[in-house]
């Protein structure tokens, strides 16, 4: 299961408790949701980190991570999902963004568009606002999404589990 891989790589603890770095968000920071696998902190983290994702600013995955403590979602998948959007995929993520907010504001400001940061600085001013509220709208629907798919998908895991386990000790009885 990908949760027992996934145990491999949170931080143990003790060895968070020393970190001086996390000591600064307080004792919340310590809770135990915030780094354990369960059903809640990782639905709770996709739709956390989904939603940063498609928000085009710098520090996505710190404000990720203190979004996470209030929300309760396991923060390292929280950090880790705001990389959906990376170097590669960020254009392509961005220009979706920007067509959706179009689609909702009913403006549309792409004569002469040039995937480049020249073209993207020079049309700034006409094109943020688009950008932003079509990225608002995605994060929220691609975090809902995803928040919903994960309580389902664990759920089915779960009685899944549960069947097995009851067939297997009615064949044991026998």
């Amino acid at each position: 299961m990908p949760k027992n891989y996934l145990k491999k790589f949170i931080p143990n603890p003790e060895k968070l408790k020393q970190s001086k770095a996390l000591g600064l968000l307080g004792s919340q920071i310590y809770e135990a949701n915030l780094w354990h696998l369960n059903r809640k902190s990782v639905a709770r983290a996709f739709f956390n980190g989904l939603f940063w994702a498609f928000i085009p600013m710098p520090f996505q995955m710190l404000a990720s991570a203190l979004l996470a403590i209030p929300l309760r979602a396991n923060i390292p998948l929280s950090i880790a999902l705001v990389w959906i959007t990376n170097p590669i995929t960020m254009p392509f993520v961005f220009y979706f963004n920007y067509k959706v907010g179009s689609l909702i504001l009913g403006s549309h400001h792409e004569k002469g568009f040039t995937l480049s940061v020249e073209w993207i600085w020079d049309k700034m001013e006409h094109i943020w606002l688009p950008l932003y509220v079509g990225s608002i709208v995605s994060g929220l629907i691609a975090g809902a999404i995803s928040y919903a798919v994960i309580i389902v998908l664990w759920r089915l895991h779960v009685v899944k589990r549960w069947k097995e386990r009851k067939l297997r000790n009615k064949n044991s009885e026998k």
